[in-house]
């Protein structure tokens, strides 16, 4: 306002009238009210690093001496420089972040703590924490134990516009000690918590908007009434053009006291659609049971399987021909499966048979989705079927293991018809098999937080506290409606508390077979209750004694291996059932992986210089879809190949590489490690044309500069 006006005196001076009607038209703009959600957007927010080292010219604060809980002091200092005492201690010589009369002081090293405000440039790393492997070439869902906004901004490096999901349940601002900002809690009569709520929000929501897909995602926001109307206003300001509904879920059949008011029974859950997302219907309208079905023919699977994972050199004995009768198409069997070394055009065809391999369009050779053994049980069963013969070719299709199970168990889901010339069966809904539009009010036994949040992390965990922990029915349930069509979705949470979407996406995967892939990010943070038995031993942030009871280490990793496992924390087998959608014993545990990681802060120099590659590599892993292990380490020879990427570093010795790529079809994305442009391109010109190449360390850094125009 004081900029314009100065200007404003100045055209007076030039130009009396115009600088009159300039003021006039200057003062009705500033009466106007402002409409829209207003808010202070850039209140600052830091978060405290422990554990990164202290070096010359890093933002730090003071720690509060140990065995103190109280308030520390929060002001911020550049570390100027760091000496040696007579003792041999670090002491660093500390000035003040303030515009005027900064004051200087001294600290021990030990002391202090690094800081990383959000208009800090950061170049992430990560570093491996542990895994478990139960679900072969599936796919790794993800941990990530990082302060949840640069974890966003690591992922616009390895996911920017590839997620179909993102579920979120992010703090509700009820004025209890459940979020920080500024490493300070938020209390309930701060008369800024809607402000901080608000502009703590949008800085995320910014970030996860260029993760999604532009062209078909979903983003998934669960909500109470303290920030709901606000909520949606800053939802439709981010995604201005998103279609957005709100749900109402009952969550509390009981019912949460409100003193003098209603008692709360539910939460909000906005939905906000992007591009062509669309509900796919499902066996219940979420309110009540019955309602007008949507008319749907029973979907056959396609036979063939066309995802990266798909080709003939990862899965060779699913690459076999199916036999055909050539005058009218009868389906005659399966002939056995070739070796990779054997070239199907050397195979003998029997006159009067034409022979279907599973090639895609372009004529690669991918697998079928059964093994013949299996395909020819199912065939016999009618659980296998074929589309019209052409003169050459039928397109084989088949029914889900999950569809098998309805039919066998007899639940009224399917129901038979009869069967078609081939044998195949001919299938229609029954009556507990319809398919029904959602309402957009939830009142579903499964969604009690209480029954099927708390007592499922309590089941898992051995009674491990965690406060108000989502149902997984109601997570699954949520996430079914846009990933069902969708069996390699990628889904993110970036506040995943005690990993309840993570464990929903795995129900999800068994119920249907699927290869869907979560991302979960998650801080260490300490309970409040916790944090003040801690202080009084004498911890502090950053001690192995405080960060094992952070809630990535004590509660969602440990869930995660758990789910997947079915065994607990201690190695029992984990009491109880799934229920509902899909019944089973959780000591089952699911066919999955999982990669556990912490955020890393590297300087860009390092990087450059390919002295943090070690740390960058599972950045890398993730960009090209999380499948098998980590390319860390490249050895003498420059080079490695994993099953669907590969890094090359010794260009000058490449030839190796070029003749070993050449025959890893599976492989998908090539990370070439040079600064010189004519290098890279020598590199493009030998590979195949199908190859993603990507340039490092230019795409990394390039990327996390771009990271820092956003305006916090």
């Amino acid at each position: 306002m004081s900029r314009l006006t100065d200007l404003l005196r100045q055209v007076r001076g030039t130009d009396a009238q115009l600088g009159a009607d300039l003021e006039k038209e200057f003062s009705a703009l500033t009466k106007r009210r402002s409409f829209g959600l207003v808010f202070e957007r850039h209140q600052p927010e830091a978060v405290e690093l422990p554990g990164q080292p202290i070096r010359r010219g890093a933002k730090v604060r003071i720690l509060q001496p140990r065995g103190e809980t109280s308030k520390g002091d929060s002001r911020l200092w550049r570390v100027d420089s760091i000496e040696s005492d007579i003792a041999g201690k670090q002491i660093a010589q500390l000035i003040e972040l303030v515009k005027e009369v900064p004051e200087r002081m001294t600290a021990p090293t030990e002391d202090l703590v690094v800081v990383a405000e959000f208009d800090d440039k950061i170049y992430p790393g990560l570093v491996e924490t542990g895994r478990v492997e139960r679900g072969g070439d599936k796919p790794f869902h993800t941990v990530i134990n990082a302060e949840n906004f640069h974890a966003l901004e690591m992922l616009t490096y390895t996911h920017r516009g590839k997620v179909d999901a993102i579920y979120i349940d992010p703090p509700y601002n009820t004025g209890a000690r459940d979020w920080k900002y500024n490493n300070d809690y938020v209390e309930g009569d701060d008369d800024y918590r809607h402000s901080k709520w608000l502009a703590f929000m949008e800085r995320r929501l910014l970030i996860a908007r260029e993760l999604l897909n532009p062209d078909d995602s979903v983003l998934v926001v669960t909500i109470d009434e303290k920030e709901n109307l606000r909520l949606g206003m800053l939802l439709e300001q981010t995604f201005p053009e998103a279609r957005i509904q709100m749900v109402s879920s009952v969550i509390s059949p009981k019912g949460s006291a409100r003193r003098g008011m209603f008692s709360r029974a539910d939460e909000q859950i906005c939905f906000v659609f992007l591009g062509s997302a669309t509900i796919v219907p499902w066996q219940t309208d979420m309110l009540r049971q019955g309602g007008t079905a949507n008319t749907q023919q029973v979907r056959w699977k396609s036979l063939l399987r066309s995802a990266g994972n798909g080709l003939r050199t990862a899965r060779p004995n699913l690459f076999y021909p199916l036999r055909f009768d050539s005058k009218d198409g009868t389906f005659l069997g399966a002939a056995d499966p070739l070796a990779v070394s054997e070239d199907r055009r050397d195979y003998e065809q029997i006159e009067g048979e034409t022979l279907v391999w599973p090639l895609g369009e372009d004529g690669r050779e991918l697998t079928w989705s059964l093994g013949k053994t299996t395909l020819l049980k199912n065939h016999a069963n009618g659980y296998v079927r074929f589309g019209p013969w052409n003169g050459g070719s039928r397109t084989p299709y088949y029914l889900t293991s999950g569809q098998i199970k309805d039919l066998e168990s007899e639940s009224g889901v399917l129901k038979v018809l009869g069967r078609d010339a081939d044998g195949a069966l001919l299938l229609a809904y029954g009556d507990a098999g319809r398919q029904f539009q959602p309402l957009t009010v939830w009142n579903l036994v499964s969604h009690s937080a209480t029954e099927h949040g708390t007592a499922v992390v309590k089941s898992l965990l051995n009674n491990r506290p965690f406060p108000f922990p989502k149902s997984v029915y109601a997570v699954e349930d949520a996430l079914r409606f846009f990933v069902a069509a969708k069996p390699e979705a990628v889904v993110v949470d970036f506040f995943s508390g005690s990993g309840t979407t993570a464990h929903a996406v795995m129900r999800l995967n068994r119920q249907d077979g699927g290869r869907r892939q979560c991302i979960s990010v998650t801080n260490n943070e300490v309970s409040a209750d916790e944090q003040g038995k801690l202080r009084k031993q004498g911890l502090r942030p950053g001690d192995a004694e405080w960060e094992c009871w952070g809630i990535c280490d004590y509660i969602t990793k440990p869930r995660i291996r758990a789910s997947i496992t079915g065994k607990t924390p201690d190695g029992e087998a984990i009491k109880g059932d799934y229920k509902f959608t899909d019944e089973f014993p959780m000591a089952e545990g699911f066919e999955e992986n999982a990669a556990f990681f912490t955020l890393t802060y590297e300087a860009p120099l390092s990087v450059r210089h390919n002295r943090a590659f070690e740390r960058i590599a599972p950045m890398l892993w993730l960009r090209a879809g999380a499948t098998g292990p980590v390319i860390d380490d490249l050895g003498d020879r420059g080079w490695d190949i994993s099953s669907v990427y590969a890094v090359l570093e010794n260009i000058d010795d490449a030839e190796s590489f070029f003749d070993a790529i050449r025959g890893a079809e599976a492989v998908h994305t090539v990370f070439v490690v040079t600064d010189d442009d004519a290098a890279f391109q020598m590199v493009c010109r030998e590979l195949r044309t199908d190859l993603n190449a990507v340039r490092l360390y230019e795409s990394y850094l390039q990327n996390f500069e771009i990271n820092q125009g956003r305006g916090f």
